[in-house]
């Protein structure tokens, strides 16, 4: 199974023997698993048996200590892993009637049930999901008077939730920031969001932690209640727990400071959403008499794997020190392969797939691990013209993705305004004000009128009906599509693209998010440029003419592929931070290149590349067996192909223990308009990767010629169509006679011109 844990030595079921809950432990997990009293730090490396030496402990703490199951509390960060912890203690012990092991949330809940009338809320509050959170919010900008084009609802949601979890209160945020327009409009919109919580004796996901450790301050009764009865408490996954969950766990152990934390630093990979890394690594500090235990041996990992990935992780200086080692073969090297181009990365990598796939490995035994959900897209169409099965974890198939579904059914309305399916979708992306009742009233005059839905939206009577929102937005879009529509032929497909991008409002309403969801969004919709231009490089090269229409059959077949059974023998696609707590005996991890991993948003902030490094240490403990890293020296990212350096975790990794290409240890500018070498001398301004950042210059933003600057008679300049001469000009369109002998009409706005 993909999903498996790594632990070999974990044992199920009962043991009748007098040390039951220590067999088949090694040593350091036996000392874990004995100790009873003070403050534990269990620093656990991947594949080390965490999950057995937890469970283990408790079940040792209730049948040979004598603990009741009463007084013992374990939290960890999902369902899934609770339910998991759960059940191998009943394994162990049978039932075990009070003890919680449950999530922070859960746990949370769970006390606030009983004691929130405490902190003025009735015991039967409700608990608001996202999309009530957003309805909160959204009326809460209508009240103020606040337009959702300066601050979107999920950008001002993003700041409360990242507010709560630091345990800031609107003033203090206000206070913290500098004074601007945004900063105190998104306090004052914090408080009127808190208020309406109250008045609805609602509480959001964040308020559950929030809120207890309210109560504990608040009430010394109701925390001694709790003191007296979790007198043991365990926490799984330290490394990853924020500054609110960690002030939940320290009042509740301050009386018996029994307490003990599983983590390790080296994995801690997600402070990019509130994880602080100085929990476990000041843990010491925190509580007086810590006992550290470190879990050094992997049951998972071959030895060269291991000392590869200790030979990166090293070089941060923000951890505890530690080495993870193994009773396991050295195995095989790790192999390198830096490929031409990215084309060619994904191809090695479905050759190499096929090569070792057979009768001793399954499809499913091999995972690619990549840092971006963008990078994706190469390997399902490698591994699609190879024949070779995959799914995708933690995410969509790049065709499936939302934004990709909706910038192809804008092209596909450009090719077809009669597609009414296609216009239904993107009616009201982005939103633009057109409920379900409008859209239905639409529906309805077209089947009276027995016109599609765009012919009666182009409609200015029709357009007139409508109030002022839908009618402006609606009548924009209109315009945008019918005017590309007109002249679809007069313009390359990625002109169109960019066009669509821009004027339908789609990309500014991604930027206006301004967070970490719409920025994925925004990568993905300038990463399908890249397909586009593939497709217009593929035309240039057999001496063709690319249009629209026969793009849109290009990636027909590609978009409409059935997503695999989940079950299925097939190679594993996912991102490095989905692939954290799983195994596969053989993982590749592609671009390996600065700016790509580390990526661009390391070299932004101190510790950024710390991170990555941890990120980068995850990934290759996956791997059980079989270990391989890729590179492009080419890389066509948004529509622009640039010269790599490959990573500096590779030139951080002990070249003893790879093979295959050599890792090259000159550096190089990749922003050079000449082809250098890669072993020419590093630019001192290099900046690796820079246009990685999903930004609006990476989409043809229109000619910069005006109406105004052009007369009858003056001589242009087409992308496509060469040299001609203007013949007329009305508004914003502009009749041009090319030298070729063609008359073309040209919308100013969209068209590549530039005067000669």
């Amino acid at each position: 199974m993909v999903q498996s844990k790594s632990e070999n030595n974990e044992q199920g079921g009962k043991m009748n023997h007098d040390n039951e809950f220590l067999t088949n432990l090694n040593k350091e997990q036996q000392r874990a698993v004995v100790h009873k009293e003070g403050p534990l730090l269990i620093l656990a490396g991947a594949g080390s048996g965490k999950t057995s030496t937890m469970t283990h402990r408790i079940g040792h703490l209730i049948r040979k200590e004598g603990v009741s199951p009463y007084n013992i509390l374990a939290v960890t960060f999902t369902n899934k892993a609770a339910k998991e912890m759960r059940d191998r203690v009943e394994a162990l012990i049978g039932e075990a009637p009070g003890l919680w092991i449950l999530t922070f949330h859960s746990a949370c809940l769970r006390i606030l049930r009983i004691y929130s009338d405490r902190i003025g809320y009735d015991r039967n509050f409700v608990v608001y999901d996202p999309a009530d959170q957003k309805t909160v919010i959204k009326n809460c900008m209508k009240e103020h008077g606040i337009e959702d084009k300066k601050l979107t609802p999920a950008y001002v949601l993003s700041i409360i939730s990242d507010c709560k979890e630091k345990g800031l209160t609107p003033d203090e945020y206000e206070t913290n920031n500098s004074d601007n327009f945004r900063v105190r409009s998104i306090a004052l919109l914090y408080r009127s969001y808190q208020r309406t919580l109250k008045t609805n004796n609602a509480m959001d996901f964040d308020d559950l932690i929030l809120r207890t450790v309210e109560l504990f301050s608040r009430d010394r009764e109701v925390l001694t209640q709790l003191q007296n009865r979790f007198q043991y408490i365990m926490v799984d996954e330290y490394q990853d727990t924020n500054t609110m969950q960690y002030r939940f766990i320290r009042a509740l152990a301050e009386a018996h400071n029994n307490l003990c934390v599983v983590g390790d630093d080296d994995q801690c990979i997600y402070q990019w959403r509130g994880a602080d890394i100085n929990n476990i690594l000041d843990f010491e500090k925190d509580f007086a008499g810590t006992k550290v235990i470190k879990l050094e041996q992997n049951y998972r990992s071959h030895g060269n794997i291991l000392a590869a990935a200790h030979s990166v992780i090293e070089h941060n200086i923000g951890r505890k020190a530690k080495k993870l080692w193994t009773e396991k073969e050295k195995g095989e090297k790790l192999k390198y392969y830096r490929a031409d181009d990215d084309k060619e990365e994904a191809r090695y990598i479905a050759a190499e797939i096929r090569k070792l796939s057979g009768i001793d490995r399954m499809l499913s035994d091999f995972a690619v691990l990549y840092r971006t959900n963008t990078q994706s897209r190469r390997f399902e169409e490698a591994f699609t013209n190879a024949g070779i099965p995959y799914r995708v974890l933690g995410g969509h198939r790049y065709y499936d993705r939302k934004e990709v579904k909706d910038m192809v059914a804008y092209m596909r309305l450009v090719q077809n305004p009669a597609d009414d399916l296609s216009l239904e979708r993107i009616i009201n992306e982005p939103k633009r004000g057109v409920g379900d009742k409008t859209l239905a009233k639409i529906r309805a005059l077209a089947l009276v009128r027995g016109e599609p839905l765009f012919a009666v939206l182009s409609d200015p009577d029709v357009l007139d009906g409508l109030s002022d929102k839908p009618r402006q937005s609606l009548k924009r879009m209109t315009e945008v599509i019918l005017e590309l529509a007109q002249s679809k032929e007069e313009f390359a497909v990625s002109e169109i693209y960019d066009a669509l991008l821009l004027r339908t409002g789609y990309f500014q309403g991604l930027e206006e998010q301004n967070n970490i969801e719409a920025e994925t969004r925004m990568e993905n919709l300038l990463e399908f440029k890249t397909v586009i231009y593939d497709y217009e490089k593929g035309k240039a090269d057999a001496s063709e003419t690319g249009n629209l229409s026969d793009f849109m059959e290009s990636i027909a077949l590609m978009a409409e592929v059935d997503n695999h059974d989940p079950e299925e023998n097939a190679v594993v696609l996912m991102t490095l931070h989905s692939a954290k707590g799983l195994e596969f005996p053989v993982v590749f991890m592609p671009g390996m290149e600065d700016g790509l991993f580390p990526g661009w948003r390391a070299f932004e902030k101190p510790d950024g590349i710390e991170e990555e490094r941890r990120l980068c240490y995850v990934g290759m403990t996956r791997a059980k067996e079989a270990l391989y890293l890729t590179s492009a020296e080419l890389r066509t990212i948004y529509g622009k192909t640039e010269y790599t350096r490959e990573s500096q975790f590779l030139r951080e990794m002990d070249r003893s223990l790879m093979e295959g290409d050599a890792i090259r240890q000159g550096k190089f500018n990749p922003y050079s308009s000449e082809k250098e070498s890669p072993d020419a001398a590093n630019a001192p301004d290099f900046r690796p990767f820079a246009g990685l950042r999903p930004t609006r210059d990476r989409i043809h933003t229109g000619p910069s010629l005006k109406g105004a600057e052009l007369a009858e008679g003056d001589r242009i300049r087409h992308t496509k169509f060469g040299q001609g001469v203007i013949a007329a000009l009305d508004g914003n369109v502009v009749t041009v006679d090319f030298d070729s002998g063609e008359r073309k009409k040209l919308a100013l706005d969209i068209a590549p011109l530039e005067k000669v």
